[in-house]
């Protein structure tokens, strides 16, 4: 019996069976699962420090682009979902929920938290890794911001995100990115 198949797969191992194939790609599957390190999707991204480095900088980065095109966020849409709403084929890894909301809006949500504090000591990281991800062309608009609602703009281009705390039920809390383009 070859080395590769479980003891289980013993029976079907002809040359030419189908169950030969299943069996070796189930012992393939198990050796991937078994030398992949796992990591949940609601996991933080993460941060080894360095400006721009978390996981989602390059795909932010691609989004706050598309805000400035013609075709907007249409390239990166995905099936509808209810309302208004679409999925995304272009979520930022980490985040929970990345959707579109119409041609214009683009949103995602934090891993949950258990309290208000822990959100808004989130929201404060998460809007240092914004600036160090996207540079110096973004900015936070302090005129606009408040305690739980933080403002960035593009000074070189229409574009805006904010990145807000949000309760979603009695005892969860979100951070909720928002990308869209300014004016028309």
């Amino acid at each position: 019996m070859p080395t590769h198949c479980a003891p289980s797969c013993a029976p079907y191992l002809h040359p030419r069976s189908a169950k030969t194939v299943v069996c070796a790609i189930s012992a393939f599957t198990f050796l991937l699962l078994a030398t992949s390190p796992l990591r949940p999707q609601s996991a933080a991204p993460p941060d080894n420090g360095k400006p721009g480095s978390a996981a989602w900088c390059s795909d932010l980065k691609r989004i706050a682009a598309l805000a400035d095109t013609n075709e907007r966020f249409s390239s990166i849409a995905g099936r509808p979902q209810e309302g208004n709403f679409l999925d995304t084929n272009l979520p930022l890894p980490g985040w929970k929920q990345c959707a579109l909301y119409g041609p214009r809006t683009y949103t995602c949500d934090s891993p949950h938290v258990e309290t208000a504090a822990q959100a808004e000591r989130e929201q404060a990281k998460l809007v240092r890794e914004i600036k160090a991800c996207l540079a110096d062309d973004w900015a936070e608009n302090e005129s606009r911001s408040s305690a739980g609602y933080v403002v960035l703009h593009n000074a070189s281009r229409p574009a805006s995100i904010t990145v807000s705390t949000d309760q979603i039920a009695d005892y969860d809390y979100v951070v909720r990115l928002t990308l869209f383009p300014r004016g028309n």
